[in-house]
């Protein structure tokens, strides 16, 4: 029964990721530009063009359907670490994502021990292979509206099946960042103590993040490559002009 269900998986897993017709790159940076902006810790989000991502994109409400983890050029197989649909988490190269409208989201004060931990944490998890639960799961929503409230939606996002072996692109970027206790969008509660209010942060557990929760986060830079080196208005050649 289980290789019958690998085997469905798996050709659902090549359907999802079929590319649609109608993507729009829209801000999409040259991979140079990207290569000489992105940090070792970066999180890259993605706008996918994928069957996949239409379902990603539609339950959180989103533009980003993915994330990958930038590791740095020192590795030959790839400087990206992700959870490939059909492949399971592997290094990927950053011209992977060239033609694709993408966002980096940087973590702000590690100190470079808790840099390097939450690198190991993205490289020992390669060979890790994806959810095909998800998988299942995410057919349910490549309907044009499906009936789903969406204050239910991230919750449909805490799929899988648990077992730690598996994993999804966020989730497995969020459980890395928690190893440190590094926040993403935590839970916060205030707290009165002594006549003073402070705030306490709860974990969210991991299977709950998606990629917009990386753009979102207040504890996350969002670094935009074309800023970054020294964009003037001036420079710029107007059709009307």
């Amino acid at each position: 029964m289980d290789s019958i269900r690998t085997r469905i998986g798996r050709g659902l897993a090549a359907y999802l990721e079929k590319p649609v017709a109608d993507y729009m790159p829209f801000s999409v940076a040259p991979k140079e530009l990207l290569r000489e902006t992105l940090r070792p810790g970066d999180v890259l989000l993605v706008e996918g063009n994928t069957r996949v991502s239409t379902a990603i994109k539609y339950l959180t409400h989103s533009t980003w359907s993915h994330s990958a983890f930038y590791v740095g050029t020192d590795h030959p197989d790839g400087e990206l670490v992700e959870a490939d649909l059909q492949n399971g988490v592997i290094h990927a190269p950053l011209s992977k994502y060239e033609n694709f409208n993408t966002r980096i989201c940087r973590p702000i004060g590690l100190s470079e021990q808790d840099l390097r931990d939450v690198i190991a944490h993205m490289t020992d998890s390669l060979g890790r292979v994806y959810d095909l639960k998800h998988i299942f799961d995410l057919m349910r929503y490549l309907l044009p509206q499906p009936p789903v409230p969406q204050r239910f939606r991230r919750r449909m996002l805490a799929l899988g099946s648990g077992d730690p072996t598996r994993a999804i692109c966020s989730t497995l970027i969020a459980e890395a960042y928690q190893k440190v206790h590094y926040p993403i969008l935590p839970r916060v509660e205030t707290e009165q103590a002594r006549g003073q209010a402070r705030e306490i942060l709860h974990i969210r557990h991991h299977s709950l993040f998606t990629p917009r929760d990386f753009d979102l986060s207040p504890f996350f830079r969002v670094v935009k490559p074309t800023i970054e080196h020294g964009f003037d208005h001036r420079d710029l050649s107007w059709s009307h002009l």
